[in-house]
């Protein structure tokens, strides 16, 4: 019997099915998992409707994505959602990794202080779909959400997308300027499209069940090579709340996964990692190792996000969290485009900066999956060996692989940033936040606009469009203007001083300047209007 309360959601006859005259919408979406409602959200928070569709009335079934990440965090938080995951969450940073019956090492993931996100929290993918919902319905006027609504067909048009969409009371058409597939890995637009992924099918399967249970094992993760309860394979174990546990187990190319997904196969499984039958299976799944993506994420109008535009496999956590940072780089720029304010060419920046992260993630996914599952003598010997040095010795550790945990994307590569600066700061890297005393937290000033953000300096004339802020440790410097308080010189140390950010709505740095000139071009250079 699953914990979690599954209520469904209000279903109501579409308008096109009421009558309403022909309507041509500014975005639509499809799919209402954590990608397309985050998209749905910050859309909203540049003013700017749509509608998101979804053939379903309820939230996930199961856990499915549970590990956000420090950096999604910060996301979710400028979207609205952050604290209350955050306190919902098991919170963690420490992992720790086995071979056989010995812990080879230990990892701290945030060992430094002043972050008002943790490095980690555990939260299943149901709770982070309630919360996205309810949150938009704080935008009545500017968030349609239509579930049991199913995409049946898509087609381009000159300006835009065609959408056809069965409900319940019969089928309709929608027009849309722009077109979000935010629907999975088995998109429905993607095949409407005659599209498919392009990659690498691993030979291997997991096991996942998430158990009910009273225990003491830590918030941490906890990862086993050739452990004594499951022999010759590998083990995963993480906190969730409401005491679930999440376990994954190897099993091998070879399983069944209808089979090993009945109860009277799992069962015994978990009672060898746990040691006793005292718990309950709460939901079970089996999974393939995939790393495959599109070629291109923006076709005319319509762009893809998240796993339909690209799957990874589970270990590091790199799925849910890159889909959230698709939709966080690619809104801003939207809404841009929608209101006038850049060329429709800055979209195409989003396949540069998105295709590369997506890249960036499967290489480390795949290499994750190479050490933890080794196919030849060669590559077990290797990962063995690491092993056995990893526990005395400090470079073997760096070898170890059991899923590198998803990290920001830098995009100091991409056009429209600028070059490195002199503090060691690269361009194109997401902001490190800082708290600021009674000011709150950095980052929680920046985010959804342009904002020119002055460390112990003087604010230059701002192009229309670009905030500005001044931090510092001395306010009473800078008497004529606002200053946020850098108490404990967090900001200094992470920043410099001096120095004048060009910070974009996404929080990554587009350039660093030293006066209005400097910020005038990289400004014009970060909404596309430049190369």
């Amino acid at each position: 019997m699953p914990r979690y309360d599954y209520q469904p959601f209000e279903y109501s006859t579409p308008p096109e099915l009421r009558g309403a005259s022909a309507h041509r919408y500014p975005v639509v979406i499809v799919g209402a998992g954590p990608v397309g409602l985050s998209a749905a959200i910050d859309l909203a928070l540049h003013g700017i409707s749509c509608i998101v569709l979804d053939d379903n009335d309820v939230v996930s079934r199961g856990s499915r994505a549970i590990c956000w990440s420090k950096r999604t965090l910060e996301i979710f938080d400028r979207l609205g959602v952050g604290e209350r995951m955050v306190e919902k969450g098991i919170t963690w940073k420490i992992g720790r990794l086995f071979h056989r019956e010995r812990e080879v090492w230990s990892f701290d993931l945030l060992p430094e202080e002043g972050h008002k996100m943790p490095a980690f929290i555990n939260l299943q993918q149901y709770y982070v779909e309630q919360y996205l919902v309810e949150r938009c319905r704080d935008f009545p006027d500017l968030i349609d959400l239509r579930w049991k609504n199913r995409v049946t067909d898509v087609a381009h048009d000159p300006n835009g997308a065609i959408v056809t969409v069965q409900s319940p009371d019969g089928s309709y058409r929608l027009e849309t300027d722009w077109l979000l597939a935010c629907d999975g890995a088995r998109s429905c637009v993607r095949s409407c499209l005659g599209l498919d992924f392009d990659g690498r099918v691993f030979e291997e399967r997991f096991l996942i069940a998430d158990v009910e249970m009273s225990a003491e094992f830590p918030a941490e993760r906890w990862f086993w090579f050739e452990p004594p309860f499951h022999k010759g394979q590998s083990a995963l174990l993480h906190k969730q709340p409401d005491n679930i546990y999440r376990i994954d187990l190897q099993l091998g190319w070879d399983a069944d996964p209808e089979e090993e997904k009945k109860p009277e196969n799992v069962i015994p499984r978990i009672e060898r990692v746990i040691g006793h039958g005292d718990f309950e299976l709460d939901w079970v799944s089996v999974y393939t190792f995939q790393c495959r993506r599109l070629d291109r994420f923006v076709h005319g109008r319509v762009v893809f996000a998240g796993d339909s535009a690209h799957i990874v496999s589970p270990f590091g956590a790199r799925g849910g969290n890159g889909g959230i940072q698709d939709v966080d780089n690619l809104v801003w720029k939207l809404a841009m485009v929608l209101s006038g304010e850049a060329p429709e060419c800055l979209i195409e920046t989003y396949n540069v900066e998105r295709v590369h992260g997506a890249d960036e993630n499967i290489l480390n996914s795949s290499r994750a999956t190479s050490f933890m599952t080794p196919k030849t003598d060669m590559e077990r010997l290797f990962r063995d060996s690491v092993l056995d040095l990893a526990a005395d010795h400090e470079f073997a550790r760096k070898l170890v692989n059991s899923g590198r945990l998803s990290r920001p994307c830098g995009l100091g590569f991409s056009p429209l940033q600028s070059s490195p600066n002199e503090s060691g700061h690269m361009v194109g890297a997401a902001m490190v936040d800082a708290p600021l005393g009674a000011d709150g937290w950095l980052l929680n000033h920046v985010g959804g606009r342009f904002t020119a953000l002055a460390i112990d300096a003087d604010l230059p004339e701002l192009p229309d469009g670009v905030d500005g802020i001044v931090v510092s440790s001395d306010p009473q410097r800078f008497d004529d203007v606002s200053c946020l308080h850098d108490a404990e010189k967090f900001v200094k140390r992470r920043y410099g001083e001096g120095s004048i950010y060009l910070v974009r709505p996404d929080q990554h740095i587009a350039a660093i300047c030293r006066d209005a000139t400097e910020l005038s071009a990289a400004w014009l250079r970060a909404t596309g209007r430049t190369t």
